[in-house]
């Protein structure tokens, strides 16, 4: 079948999806944030556009250019940031770098944003950090990130985050309390503040203050902004695609870089299951307890307590579908991946999520499900290149 035809197929076969809330759920992971671009064009050209996108760290980023621009110039914004952020090797170059020979091209690139910054994101600061007065933002951060601010306030339109149709959630943590804390427009007004404190990854970046509270990034507690979307359901069905960056599956390492790699992967994707298996766990208490309240004889249906278990229930009745996408690394890529900015990586995130959006939309598990069944219903996304056959379903609950 011809790309046109299968996105054809696909666009009549997700049209019931025009009545259900679609939420789009982006991880933090710097530099392979563009994968979540990629599948967020597919999204929009195939699917829909989302009615809420949360997002930490880039994916704050990448949700702010979202939400903050007219449906017509998202992708146009989007391409502008990236091919900002991202820097292209010495010409010719590019076309015999392969095997080891790219994995030391990503080390230097990697270095080179080290060493002189990401233009449009960061500075290095000069002075460096010893030489600030203590307690200053520059006596505790490597970089300078007003770069990133200029770039949101070019890019992104925040009166129409704040009063647009897109609903826009920023995860960030509190450095004082240490507790995470969500910037959410429809209970505040959003700035570039909020998307940059999101970012705020120390010792890197500074910390952001806020009407009188500093933050940091929210992957210090959680690299997934998923649990804060579970927690405010709807009573429309709603589908959620949360795009992942780190993989928890990985082989065991065999050098100190790989060590350094896999560390890096866990730490910042194991939440995302967790909350997964945790929403589906939930739903299927609810489910039974709705069962067992049904089946209460009429003199103790007006008791306090199941009055208030009923409410509660109630909070938890809305069904979704959620489609889990992570992003693969490459064999060549090490634990400088988040933060190595040249531009053919650039281009190979953003294809590899163009890639793994279309196939998971085309997959007959994805377009032949059920329209209308209760509850949660989790699709995972396999490797391209794992044998496995698509978004196969791996867990639900009535």
């Amino acid at each position: 079948m011809s790309t046109s035809s299968k996105t054809a197929s696909v666009r009549r076969a997700d049209a019931r999806c025009a009545q259900m809330q679609c939420v789009l759920v982006l991880q933090g992971g710097g530099a392979l944030g563009a994968y979540q671009a990629g599948v967020y064009q597919v999204l929009a050209s195939v699917h829909r556009d989302p009615d809420w996108v949360a997002g930490v760290s880039i994916g704050a980023i990448n949700a702010a250019l979202i939400a903050g621009n007219p449906p017509e110039r998202r992708l146009q914004r989007l391409r502008a940031f990236w091919e900002q952020v991202s820097s292209p090797m010495p010409a010719g170059l590019d076309a015999v770098l392969s095997g080891h020979l790219r994995g030391t091209a990503n080390g230097v690139s990697a270095l080179r944003g080290v060493l002189f910054g990401v233009p449009g994101f960061f500075m290095p600061r000069v002075p460096g950090a010893a030489w600030h007065r203590r307690g200053t933002p520059g006596a505790i951060s490597h970089y300078d990130t007003e770069p990133l601010a200029r770039t949101l306030e070019r890019l992104v339109d925040f009166d129409r985050i704040n009063d647009g149709p897109m609903r826009l959630s920023v995860g960030a943590v509190n450095l004082r309390t240490g507790n995470f804390e969500y910037f959410d427009s429809t209970k505040r007004r959003i700035d570039a503040r909020h998307v940059m404190a999101s970012g705020a990854l120390p010792p890197g970046f500074p910390p952001v203050e806020i009407d009188g509270e500093w933050y940091w990034d929210g992957g210090l507690v959680s690299n997934t902004p998923l649990q804060y979307v579970l927690d405010h359901p709807v009573a429309q069905r709603r589908v959620v695609f949360q795009v992942d960056l780190f993989s928890a599956l990985g082989d065991v390492p065999a050098t100190l870089d790989d060590v350094a790699a896999r560390e890096k992967d866990i730490r910042f994707s194991s939440r995302t299951r967790l909350n997964t298996d945790r929403a589906v766990e939930l739903q299927r208490l609810a489910a039974s307890a709705r069962r067992v309240l049904d089946k209460l004889p009429p003199q103790l249906r007006d008791d306090p307590d199941v009055r208030a278990l009923r409410a509660g229930l109630e909070h938890r009745a809305g069904a979704m579908d959620i489609v889990h996408l992570i992003y693969r690394s490459k064999h060549y890529e090490t634990q400088s991946k988040d933060y190595e900015f040249s531009r053919r990586s650039m281009l190979e995130h953003w294809g590899a999520g163009v890639a793994d959006m279309t196939r998971t939309l085309a997959d007959p598990r994805w377009t032949q499900r059920e329209p209308d069944v209760e509850g949660v219903r989790v699709f995972d996304i396999p490797a391209a290149d794992s044998g496995a056959g698509g978004a196969a379903p791996l867990a639900s609950a009535p």
